[in-house]
């Protein structure tokens, strides 16, 4: 997410690619690295302007300072680490003036269902001429002299975008919906969804109608708390260069918190390029990788659980009016005990998420506990999902 922090370069120089592997899960990508003689494993968060977010319960140095980091819709204030020494993929990265924000970040690893400690930001990338390939699942770090702002896009296959001036250390392009109706979006790979924005920014370019409430709600859980969203379905939009015909964004139904973006490009978009930015001579190339860059409706059985650390059971916390959920009954604070066949211990939201929703028209079987007593339910999973007016 964008952060309040100062701006970081790495001062190398190289001849030749350096090339790094990173592990791929269904919505993030997981790099090892070294961090002041640490050995770690770190999802890479292009949104996250800093060096480091590390669990705060790997020991890698005496607290030296706070930082406020800001996400969608709110701050948090942290601790900080002075960074002594940074590598990937034995080489060495300049660490001045960087610092290791530490926090809880224990439910990570199952979260992404790969060993995570924390998260690698964009500073560390930022003097490199840096390739996020999918198709390798690897970084490549291109010397200098590679320069991308060179190359001639055909806008089918292959891209190229110029940054706009704006952005605290983020990567921000512009994207449309038709003519007049651009707004800038954040390249974000720590977004595990296709496209975040705010209903502000639906209202501004005619998406959607002023102070119209969306038919279908939940709650999305991010860094600073669960927020009311909603999903909306969006045809023949062009997100950094590349029409599409067909996606559905995340909208969270508050104003947008920062001046400097409309929202963030996440992960489900990118993964179907290889991504290489240039950050000094502010420009971004896309090659596409994949047949399709939209994403499908998906079906939901219209309610929200997550762990609840303090009672030690899975909660529903929110359930969609006029779901399946809400019209079978279920409540909130109802205790989810399974889906399907698993029985639930420590799932988290994500985690959760992925094992409610399905192909339209399936069903879920859930059970739960209200009260002490047990209750089945076997949920339809429908569209969810708001169309613009």
């Amino acid at each position: 997410m964008p952060l309040a922090a100062a701006f970081c370069f790495i001062a190398l120089t190289q001849a030749a690619n350096i090339e790094v592997p990173f592990r791929v899960t269904d919505d993030a990508l997981i790099v090892d690295a070294v961090v002041n003689d640490r050995p770690v494993s770190l999802m890479f968060d292009s949104g996250f302007g800093g060096a480091v977010v590390l669990n705060n319960a790997i020991d890698v140095g005496a607290p030296s300072g706070k930082m406020t980091l800001r996400d969608f819709v709110g701050e948090i204030e942290v601790g900080t680490v002075k960074a002594k020494s940074i590598k990937l993929g034995g080489q060495s990265i300049d660490t001045q003036d960087m610092v290791i924000v530490q926090q809880p970040m224990a439910r990570m690893s199952a979260e992404y269902h790969s060993h995570t400690d924390g998260i690698l930001g964009l500073s560390v990338l930022q003097k490199y001429v840096t390739e996020i390939n999918f198709q390798k699942h690897m970084f490549i770090f291109h010397p200098k002299a590679f320069d991308i702002s060179t190359k001639t896009p055909d806008g089918k296959a292959t891209f190229l975008n110029k940054m706009l001036p704006i952005g605290d250390n983020a990567i921000v392009m512009e994207a449309n919906v038709g003519a007049g109706k651009s707004f800038v979006l954040s390249l974000d790979t720590g977004n595990g969804f296709y496209l975040t924005t705010h209903r502000d920014v639906l209202e501004r370019v005619g998406l959607w109608p002023e102070g119209k409430k969306a038919n279908f709600m939940h709650q999305a859980e991010i860094a600073s708390g669960p927020v009311d969203s909603w999903s909306l379905h969006v045809a023949n939009s062009n997100i950094f260069g590349v029409p599409v015909a067909s996606s559905v964004w995340d909208v969270i139904d508050l104003p947008s918190g920062s001046a400097e973006s409309d929202g963030t490009v996440g992960y489900q978009f990118l993964k179907n390029f290889n991504v290489t930015f240039d950050y000094e001579r502010r420009r971004v190339w896309l090659e596409r990788i994949t047949e399709q860059v939209g994403n499908e409706i998906i079906g939901e059985p219209g309610f929200s659980a997550a762990f609840d650390s303090q009672h030690r059971k899975v909660v529903v916390f929110s359930v969609a009016p006029g779901s399946p959920a809400d019209k079978a009954g279920l409540k909130e604070d109802d205790e989810l005990l399974s889906i399907g066949d698993v029985d639930l211990t420590t799932q988290q939201y994500r985690q959760l998420k992925k094992m409610l929703d399905g192909p339209l028209g399936s069903k879920v079987k859930i059970s739960v506990s209200r009260n002490g007593d047990l209750k089945r339910f076997d949920l339809d999973r429908v569209s969810l999902v708001n169309e613009t007016k």
